[in-house]
């Protein structure tokens, strides 16, 4: 029996009546109509059920998590756990981990410190809490571990959640696993992370446990994308995203939005990248969903970055990252430093960014992630004096080879060669270029794909553009559609050349569009001229187009 029917089985007649109405309402994503039945739930009972009232009160606050203000689902989680105190300490243990989930949401670190300290049944405690132990539930042996990397001990928070991590290797109901999973990605363990997590969909699945499905979803995809396996995570928050949609969860559904986001802004299909980046935000902006709105906008300054558009990226970065009223999420800052440095150097801003740099020093220092050393040496060597460059891009590039993570690599290859080239020294500019290019097809980033065949190309590599071009990426029908566009035909004349529905030409151009990232059927006609140009040995075409963009930064 679930938690929905224990709570309609204690009331009278008619609020059990009410709590199963909203139950069905939440479960066909009538999140406002299921609120609404919860209120006259708690009303309809007698003046003493307490317990029946915090529990609707409990009800509302999830579901305000899924698809509400997170300030408010924070405040209505807390009086929840407070009225359902010592009597029902598993029901005030959930509404404590789900006020957790609210703070952090919303990116407010003192109230997710605070709601860390509270335990089931008590008043906020003077001091810090106890150590979990092996025996400790999912929920407070996370708390604990959590606590302490929000205070920067990450030696105190690993050994506060060993004994989850431990554990998950019995466990097999979903939340133990997915809060292992979390823990894993929280100690840089992602490879650990991606195999709990997809234990966790799993058992969600067998069980039949469709709720938490996209919030399990969306930590898998952001454990893919950190391992640099980006269609992967693409597939998975496409998933969760589909999920999300059939429950109502809109809190959840602009997580993957923002995930998606993240995952074309490598691929260089702009306008995917923004239909999902402003998908988050229509919902990020209301409800207050910082983590969200931060992950959106990184994901703008990726593609910016991707398209060498330098100076762009670091204008959106910069007050993300630096203190002042349009900070972004805390848990985010050190992910996205190392975009914020390249893009100022690169742009060749007068900001001073060594501030910046011996910060991630820091965050490097701690271990939790093991590609930062890696990258703190790269933007090390970006910031170095001429003579010392050469000897840090390679000490990175040897630190890559020791802690995985193929994107990373790439882009320190593709610095690396960037520098080499601007020295004129092309022989081994081309070396790192081509490992590069390799490592950035791999997983998938097809926009550092194509900046780096630009950069070989300015490196004297005449094959660079041989491989694959963008045209050549297009399905065969894909192809004829877009041949007959770039002639001039309308979508009904090319429906009638190749016997299609003028509704399925319409279909095709658009995914045209979106995976050649053009915007109008002139830009199609020009990109498919600037081909045919390469193809028959000329570069003119495609460098009119594109501006030389991703040559010189």
């Amino acid at each position: 029996m679930n938690m929905y029917d224990q709570t309609a089985d204690t009331g009278g007649d008619r609020a059990s009546q009410l709590f199963k109405a909203a139950e069905r309402a939440r479960r066909g994503g009538q999140t406002r109509r299921a609120l609404a039945l919860l209120v006259a739930a708690a009303h309809s009972t007698a003046g003493d059920n307490a317990p029946l009232r915090a529990r609707a009160e409990l009800r509302r606050g999830l579901l305000l998590l899924s698809d509400g203000p997170v300030a408010d689902a924070h405040q209505t989680l807390l009086l929840a756990a407070e009225s359902l105190g010592s009597h029902d300490v598993e029901g005030a243990e959930q509404a404590l981990a789900a006020a957790a989930e609210a703070a952090w949401a919303a990116g407010d670190l003192t109230a997710y410190l605070q709601t860390l300290e509270r335990t089931a049944g008590e008043t906020p405690p003077a001091g810090p809490p106890e150590s979990t132990g092996a025996a400790a539930a999912p929920w407070g042996a996370f708390r604990a571990g959590m606590r302490h990397v929000v205070l920067v001990d990450f030696a105190r928070a690993a050994q506060e959640l060993e004994p989850l991590l431990a554990a998950a290797a019995r466990a097999q109901h979903p939340d133990a696993l997915l809060y292992a999973g979390r823990a894993a990605l929280v100690l840089g363990d992602i490879a650990a992370a991606r195999r709990l997590l997809g234990r966790a969909l799993a058992a969600a699945g067998a069980e039949g446990v469709s709720g938490s499905t996209a919030r399990i979803l969306e930590f898998l995809a952001y454990a893919e994308l950190r391992a640099g396996f980006h269609q992967q995570a693409r597939a998975h928050a496409e998933e969760g995203l589909r999920a999300a949609r059939r429950l109502g969860q809109r809190n959840i559904g602009a997580q993957h939005h923002a995930l998606l986001a993240l995952v074309f802004s490598l691929v260089g299909a702009d306008s995917a990248t923004e239909h999902h980046a402003k998908a988050a935000l229509s919902v990020a902006r209301p409800h207050g969903l910082l983590q969200v709105s931060t992950m959106a906008e990184w994901a703008r300054a990726r593609a910016d970055l991707g398209h060498g558009r330098a100076e762009q990226a670091a204008i959106r970065l910069a007050p993300l990252l630096r203190p002042g009223p349009r900070r972004g999420h805390f848990g985010l800052w050190m992910l996205a430093v190392p975009c914020l440095v390249e893009a100022t150097v690169l742009a060749g801003l007068d900001e001073d960014v060594t501030d910046m740099v011996d910060l991630y020093a820091e965050w490097a220092a701690l271990g939790a992630d093991p590609q930062a050393v890696a990258q703190l040496t790269r933007l090390r060597a970006l910031t170095a004096r001429e003579e010392d460059c050469d000897t840090l891009y390679q000490r990175a590039l040897a630190q890559h080879e020791a802690a995985g993570g193929q994107f990373e690599h790439a882009r320190t290859l593709l610095s690396y060669g960037m520098w080499l080239r601007r020295r004129r020294r092309p022989l081994e500019a081309r070396q790192q270029l081509r490992a590069a290019l390799v490592g950035f097809e791999r997983c998938g980033a097809l926009l550092w794909e194509k900046r780096t065949r630009s950069e070989l190309r300015a490196a004297g590599d005449s094959a660079a553009g041989d491989d694959v071009s963008a045209l050549g990426r297009l399905t065969p029908q894909q192809q004829r559609v877009a041949g007959l566009v770039a002639s001039g035909a309308t979508n009904r004349e090319v429906a009638a050349r190749l016997s299609l529905s003028p509704r399925t030409v319409d279909h095709h151009l658009r995914n045209i569009f979106s995976q050649l990232d053009v915007r109008s059927r002139v830009e199609l006609a020009l990109l498919m001229n600037g081909d045919r140009t390469e193809r028959s040995g000329g570069s003119g075409g495609r460098e009119r187009l594109t501006g030389g963009r991703g040559r010189d930064v």
